[in-house]
């Protein structure tokens, strides 16, 4: 008896040392974790991932920067599952069909959300990311979207990187992304974008990188790309066009990297103005491989000479003006077009009930049927020489590109490592190629990291408990010496 009662008061001692051990070393006692998690100091982390949670764990401390619950089957998000602390949110590949409107109200530290791979989140409002001013990263990958609310993008102002790639988007409203003056990639392949219109990128003035390869484009605006004046890579690679209107191409003062490969162009005389802007551009284009006319199939445009085009006949000449770029200046055309009164046209492909004011320019194709789609888009994310005399852009870093690379082949760039946390997440690229530049000063935009401390944290977590080991050791050794003296007395 007399032994167990010295050994409870052992054990309290112990814990009453260890605790004030941890106090003196200025270590914050904080417990609370959920259930099957691990939680963790500097920056506060919860990793909940891969535990096939079907909602939202409860007990998520408040002041948690990093919530980590990708892997898991959560079917809804709700106001109040998450704390305005939150700097970064990974709830990507679980099973998320409705998102409360408010579940991110007042976010204001939010710096990166990924919310890609829940293929059954079909809609979102227009109010669900609102106010989160400083979110520089929204990942929507292969989510099942077949449409973007207006709206939904408004006040992002500090977002750089947009994942809108692998859904099911037929159609983009006229200045969906007017509010995101920073954005610099876009990444939009692998839906089933049918056309592009005037305003439909108006506003992205820092656009580096647009990837629209791998849709359904049949036709293209001759002023669709005209805010784009950053842009430096541009893939519209296996598509449906038969052609493109270089005047599109000529508003790029800065393009550099070009893919229009796996397209079924039309190399009869309408393409002269795209071949003439082929022959004086001198950044890295692929094939432009030819389909009609029948003489010409499987042969590259740009590498044609200007005598093997076929003459076009007075017909085809009238179709040609009045079906190809608008004289006069671009200024001048560009504020008419905005000055026109709009109609309301329902889409053919728009939900019931919405519309858009539609402004189009000569007879627009059909857009394609579901028997005629395409099979389906890839995944990867690929990125896309360069002119002595174009100024240079500041909006991505640069790198000097080997040799051997494929037209559609990326260099990686920028990746979030893999962890035990963090899973896998995506690269950011751009192709190999391109001969060395001289360096101009100029200054670099603000680059965007991947989320901080995840591997770090690892290891911190492991030596926090290593430490904590050691000051049990000593605080047992500490007491228990007074403690065996005192009893031998």
């Amino acid at each position: 008896m007399l032994n167990s009662l010295l050994f409870l008061c052992s054990v309290v001692l112990v814990g009453c040392g260890l605790e004030v051990l941890l106090v003196l070393w200025g270590l914050k006692l904080s417990w609370s974790c959920p259930r099957d998690c691990i939680c963790y100091p500097a920056p506060s982390t919860v990793s909940c991932q891969a535990h096939n949670f079907l909602s939202v764990p409860e007990g998520i401390p408040a002041d948690s920067e990093r919530i980590f619950l990708q892997n898991n089957r959560i079917q809804q998000l709700l106001r109040g599952h998450f704390s305005p602390t939150t700097v970064t949110l990974w709830i990507y590949s679980n099973n998320i069909s409705y998102i409360e409107p408010s579940t991110f109200l007042g976010f204001n530290l939010l710096e990166e959300l990924d919310l890609g791979d829940n293929r059954h989140l079909r809609t979102l409002a227009a109010e669900t990311f609102l106010g989160l001013g400083r979110l520089h990263a929204l990942h929507l990958y292969h989510c099942g979207l077949s449409a973007l609310p207006s709206g939904i993008f408004q006040g992002l102002r500090n977002l750089q990187y947009l994942y809108l790639q692998d859904n099911h988007l037929e159609f983009l409203q006229d200045d969906l992304f007017m509010d995101l003056h920073n954005l610099s990639h876009l990444f939009l392949h692998g839906n089933r974008l049918w056309s592009l219109h005037q305003n439909t990128f108006r506003g992205l003035s820092a656009l580096d990188r647009l990837l629209l390869h791998q849709n359904h484009l049949q036709w293209v605006d001759r002023l669709a790309f005209h805010d784009l004046r950053r842009l430096t890579t541009l893939y519209l690679f296996n598509n449906s066009l038969t052609q493109l209107p270089a005047e599109c191409l000529a508003q790029l003062p800065t393009l550099e990297y070009l893919r229009l490969n796996d397209n079924p162009w039309d190399c009869s005389c309408r393409a002269l103005p795209l071949w003439d802007w082929l022959q004086r551009f001198r950044g890295s284009t692929s094939e432009v491989g030819c389909r009609e006319p029948p003489e010409l199939a499987g042969r590259d445009l740009k590498r044609l000479l200007r005598d093997e085009l076929p003459s076009c006949s007075g017909s085809e000449l009238l179709h040609q003006s009045k079906s190809g770029p608008r004289a006069g200046n671009d200024k001048v055309s560009l504020k008419k077009e905005h000055l026109r009164p709009h109609k309301e046209h329902p889409h053919p492909h728009q939900p019931h009930g919405e519309q858009y004011p539609l402004t189009l320019p000569s007879p627009l194709p059909q857009p394609p049927s579901p028997a005629i789609s395409s099979s389906g888009a890839g995944t990867g994310e690929s990125m896309g020489g360069t002119s002595a005399q174009r100024p240079r852009n500041c909006t991505r870093h640069r790198s000097r590109g080997g040799k051997g690379k494929g037209q559609n082949e990326v260099h990686k760039e920028y990746s979030v490592p893999d962890s035990t946390l963090g899973a896998s997440k995506y690269d950011h690229g751009t192709p190999d190629g391109g001969n060395p530049r001289k360096k101009h000063k100029c200054t670099p935009r603000t680059s965007v990291r991947p989320p901080s401390g995840v591997q770090q944290a690892n290891s911190w977590a492991s030596s926090y408990q290593s430490h904590q080991s050691l000051l049990l050791l000593y605080s047992v050794l500490g007491v228990l010496g007074p403690l065996t003296s005192f009893i031998l007395r």
